[in-house]
C-alpha cells in the first residue's frame, strides 16, 4: 500500500512539474513570436504550481 502511494506522489509530482515547464517553453515561445505572453502559458504555470504545492501539502500531512 505505501509503495502504491509513493507512485502516485511521485508521478503527480512529475506531472505538476512537466506542467509548469510546459508553460514556460509556451511562454518564451509565445513572447519571441507574437510579443506577448497570453493566457494559456500564464494558466499551465500557475496550474502547475499549484498542483505540485498541494501533492506536497498532502504527501506532508498524509492526505494521500
Amino acid at each position: 500500500m505505501k509503495k502504491d502511494i509513493a507512485k502516485k506522489s511521485k508521478l503527480h509530482s512529475l506531472l505538476s512539474v512537466l506542467t509548469i515547464v510546459l508553460g514556460i517553453a509556451l511562454l518564451v515561445f509565445m513572447i519571441i513570436v507574437e510579443n506577448e505572453p497570453g493566457a494559456i502559458p500564464l494558466l499551465l504555470i500557475v496550474i502547475g504550481t499549484g498542483w505540485y504545492f498541494l501533492t506536497r501539502y498532502r504527501l506532508r500531512s498524509n492526505h494521500i
